[in-house]
Parts: structure tokens; sequence; C-alpha cells
């Protein structure tokens, strides 16, 4: 598997300049076969959009952070933005994918589809496994966005909403179905909230009280809610975020521990060391050895 060398950034990919989806907000393709997969998708990377793929069938295996999945008969695979995705290999693969921006889940017309389980991804999973009667719906419905996509007219974005609302509200009530995802209330929407501002400050804010002063709420009252709807304390959920951003560095890049220390916001590679101990059981060294050894 390819890695980011050193003082290399990680590249980050926009749907504009994606080499097979490019697009503006939203973007469909058929995938039929061997596709021509330029070499920066065959190396760690992120990509600032929504990436919706179904496999009808084929082979080859990704990773999505540090998770690899194998390519699937009927399977749905999903990834949101910023998370680090790799391909070992250009494989053949037979469906149909389909991204979109945050920015297209701004529009009015589309507001509703960013509060659905697949997009909110509150399990961070990235593979729905879909029995046949899913599977056949799915592709219907994907043939008729196809279409609409390729159909331009006054009427082209709302069926592609209309069409798009049912498929991932669909996909979502499997997600539910497979994840066991609990129910929603307020509690639940400020647990919600404060994995969204760690996800947007985990580098610079270390603190519960820091994201505290963020949702207008006191520490205190933070963290008894916390604790309720996920059983863990405040601090965990901070603490979890680090460590799984320093693992994706550590598995995908050569960086060295003082740099993603200091990419991280801490203060000296050594306290970072202690922390990633702590967190673990394994120095950062012993992590990325095992990991190499075991995926290289």
């Amino acid at each position: 598997m390819n890695l980011i060398q050193n003082e290399q950034p990680i590249p980050v990919h926009s749907l504009s300049d994606d080499p097979i989806l490019a697009g503006e907000l939203f973007s469909m393709i058929r995938m039929e076969g061997t596709l021509s997969y330029q070499s920066e998708l065959l190396v760690p990377h992120r990509k600032a959009y929504y990436l919706m793929v179904f496999a009808k069938t084929g082979t080859g295996r990704h990773w999505v952070d540090m998770r690899p999945y194998t390519i699937r008969e009927s399977a749905f695979y999903f990834s949101g933005p910023n998370q680090l995705i790799v391909k070992e290999e250009a494989k053949p693969i037979w469906g149909t994918a389909f991204a979109f921006t945050a920015e297209f889940l701004a529009l009015q017309d589309n507001a509703s589809l960013g509060r659905l389980p697949l997009i909110r991804n509150p399990h961070n999973a990235h593979e729905l496994l879909l029995n046949e009667a899913d599977a056949a719906f799915t592709e219907d419905l994907l043939d008729k966005i196809y279409k609409e996509y390729n159909d331009p007219g006054e009427w082209q974005q709302r069926m592609l909403t209309a069409y798009l609302t049912v498929l991932l509200t669909y996909l979502s009530r499997l997600y539910t179905e497979q994840f066991e995802q609990d129910a929603t209330g307020t509690d639940k929407l400020v647990l919600k909230k404060y994995h969204a501002k760690i996800d947007e400050h985990f580098r610079e804010m270390h603190q519960v009280s820091e994201y505290a002063s963020l949702l207008n709420v006191s520490a205190g009252h933070l963290s008894e809610i916390v604790k309720v709807q996920s059983g863990r304390p405040a601090i965990a959920h901070i603490h979890e975020r680090l460590v799984m951003e320093a693992r994706r560095m550590l598995f995908h890049t050569e960086y060295s521990l003082k740099e993603i220390a200091y990419d991280l916001g801490f203060s000296d590679a050594s306290y970072f060391n202690r922390f990633f101990k702590r967190e673990t059981d394994l120095t950062p060294a012993e992590y990325r050895a095992s990991i190499r050894e075991m995926y290289h």
C-alpha cells in the first residue's frame, strides 16, 4: 500500500477535481468494469465530499481510515468529507457511484437529506449489506436518478431531490437496522453537536470546557448528557478523536512522531507519546510498527 512521505501533505480532492466523478455540486457515473484510476487515488487521500457507491459486483479492497473493505456483491459503500481513504489497486467493478458536496446538502430542497442517519453516520460505518429485494430497489432508483442526471431541464433538480430523498431515506432505514441506532431526542442532539464540534476543533481544543462554551452549556451539564447518552465520559470522546487521527497518520503517512504531535496540538512529542500509550497500551512507534507488519 502506498504511503504519504515526510513533509508531503495528505491530498484533499474536491469534487470538481476528482479524476472520475468530476462535477460541481452533484455528480454520477456508471461503472462497467475496470476504471482508469489515476495514481492520486491509489495513495492515502481525503475527499471533500460525500461518496456513495452501489457495487453490483466487483473485486478489490479499499480502506476508510484504518478499516479495510473488500468489495462484496450487491453492497452499498459510503464515506463523508475528510475521512482518510486509499484504494489498494485498480480493480474491475460494476455498479453506480454518485457524489455530492456539503453545498449540495445546503440547497433548500436538499436540506432534509443532511439529517438522515446515512449522511450523519453516527456509527462511523461505511458498508451496507443489501438483500436481494434491497439491491433491486436500490438499483431501480439509481437507474431513475441516472436518467434524470443526464436529462437537463426545468424539473431536473426537483426530480433528483425527490429520487435521492427516497433512496437515502430507504438506505437510512437499513442503516439503523444494521447498526442499531437508538432514538434521538434533545440530549441526543447535544451529543451529535458535541461530536460535530470535536470534528471541527480537536486539533486545537482538548478540554470539555472549551466545547461546552461553543455549545453554550456548562461543562458539568455537557459532561452529564454525554455520559448518559454514550456511557462514556465527555473527555473520552475528545481523546478518541485524537487517537483516531493519530492512527490515521501513523498508518498512512511517514510523518515523524514530532510532526504528528504538533499537527494534533500537543506541546511536545513526549506528552503525545504518553497520551497515545495511555489510550492504546502502545507507543506511537509500537503501533506504527505493528500495523505496518500486519498490512504491508
